[in-house]
C-alpha cells in the first residue's frame, strides 16, 4: 500500500479574465479640454491652475483634432519674445500638435505601458467612433500596475 498524499482543496485562482487588464478600465474620462479659438495665455493659465501638462484639443462635436502640452506653451513664449510679438495674437489651433497618435480603449495595459516606452510621450487620447472618450497617462499607467499587483502579484514583504 502506498502513501496517499492529500494537501486539501485548491484555492480557486483568480484568472486574468477577473481582472481588468484594459486601457478602457483606468482611462481618465473627465478631461479638460481645449478649443482651437482658445488663446494660448489661456491654455497656460488653464494648465497651471488645473495642474496638468498638457491636454487634447476638441471641436465642437468632441472630436479630437490636436493636442497642447507645456511644452508647446513654452516654444510659442521663447517664440514671441524672439520674434517681439504679443503673446495674445496666437490661438490653440496654431501652436497644437496636430497628427495625435490614439490609443484603443481595448488595448491590454502592459501593451500601453511598452507604447509609452517606445514612442516617448506623457499621455494619449482614446477616441471612439471619432468622438474622444478619455485619456490615459503615464501615471494611469502606475496606477493600474499596483492596482493589479494587490490583485495577482505576491507581496515581497
Amino acid at each position: 500500500m502506498g502513501i496517499k498524499s492529500f494537501q486539501g482543496a485548491r484555492k480557486n485562482q483568480n484568472t486574468t479574465e477577473d481582472i481588468p487588464v484594459k486601457v478602457s478600465d483606468y482611462m481618465t474620462t473627465k478631461l479638460i479640454t481645449f478649443r482651437p479659438e482658445q488663446s494660448m495665455e489661456e491654455a497656460v493659465d488653464t494648465l497651471i491652475n488645473e495642474r496638468i501638462s498638457g491636454g487634447p484639443v476638441v471641436n465642437d462635436k468632441n472630436e479630437l483634432i490636436g493636442m497642447i502640452s507645456e511644452g508647446d506653451c513654452i516654444k510659442h513664449i521663447s517664440d514671441s519674445r524672439y520674434y517681439n510679438m504679443p503673446m495674445e495674437d496666437n490661438q490653440i489651433e496654431n501652436c497644437m500638435v496636430k497628427n495625435v497618435e490614439t490609443i484603443d480603449g481595448d488595448m491590454n495595459i502592459f501593451d500601453a505601458a511598452n507604447k509609452f516606452l517606445n514612442e516617448k510621450r506623457r499621455r494619449f487620447p482614446i477616441v471612439k467612433e471619432g468622438k474622444l472618450v478619455g485619456q490615459i497617462s503615464q501615471k494611469d499607467i502606475l496606477k493600474a500596475t499596483i492596482k493589479l499587483k494587490s490583485q495577482n502579484w505576491k507581496n515581497n514583504r
